[in-house]
């Protein structure tokens, strides 16, 4: 009778690579089923608090507030100054992130292409700064506010997270610090100063604003009225 020879037991040193793919294969399960449970909860609950208020030192004044009850100027500013086409696009625009790339390849000072959405899904479940991994992560979060949230409750999380001052988050806080009335009744040329502040709300001042900021600012205020005319913000009011 033929007998076949005993294959050896894997050793110690053999295993540790199943066991690694069995726990990183767990790993990406269970961040794939809480980053889902997160969306779904976020699609219809407020935003309590995200990593960036809490580790802002200068503490935190936020009014979350219906976008019912925000001002059409206002999102009219935010697309003008940040992402023309927001209602266009799936998340990501192509176009501005190649744009981008180019820039920042002549050198001087980096600039990115992230769409409304992009940084919407970075401000509510990451953090602020670059690297690989977080924009891989940005990305997927991406996808997935785009698909369960829609347009028009992306736009609400955005004004309701974004830094507008220092230690102010949302327009409602950004509108009750600088103009001391609520969201609800801003002009053009008061949203369109909030939305020039909005990349480096620390240091670009809302309130008498001078040099790039103001020209920035004016330059927002005349998109934004060609984005109302034009219909551009028609994906948040359907």
């Amino acid at each position: 009778m033929l007998r076949l020879p005993r294959l050896p037991r894997p050793g110690p040193n053999r295993k540790l690579p199943y066991r690694m793919a069995w726990w990183l294969g767990r790993a990406i399960v269970w961040f794939i089923g809480v980053s889902l449970a997160l969306v779904v909860l976020f699609r219809f609950v407020p935003v309590p608090v995200t990593l960036t208020m809490i580790i802002d030192g200068n503490g935190i004044t936020k009014d979350w507030t219906p976008i019912s009850r925000i001002d059409r100027n206002m999102v009219a500013a935010v697309i003008a100054g940040e992402d023309g086409k927001f209602c266009a696009h799936n998340g990501f625009d192509t176009e501005a992130m190649q744009k981008a790339w180019e820039r920042n390849q002549r050198g001087g000072r980096v600039r990115g292409g992230s769409t409304i959405s992009q940084q919407t899904a970075k401000n509510v479940f990451l953090w602020q700064g670059g690297g690989y991994l977080r924009k891989g992560l940005e990305a997927w979060f991406t996808v997935l506010i785009e698909t369960v949230w829609g347009k028009r409750r992306i736009m609400e999380v955005y004004l309701n997270v974004a830094e507008t001052g220092i230690g102010t988050y949302g327009v409602e806080a950004g509108a009750q610090r600088y103009y001391r009335h609520s969201a609800a009744h801003l002009t053009t040329v008061e949203a369109a100063r909030i939305a020039a502040a909005l990349p480096s709300p620390k240091k670009r001042e809302v309130v008498g604003p001078s040099g790039f900021t103001r020209r920035h600012g004016n330059a927002i205020a005349a998109g934004s009225r060609a984005i109302k005319r034009s219909e551009f913000d028609e994906c948040v009011y359907d």
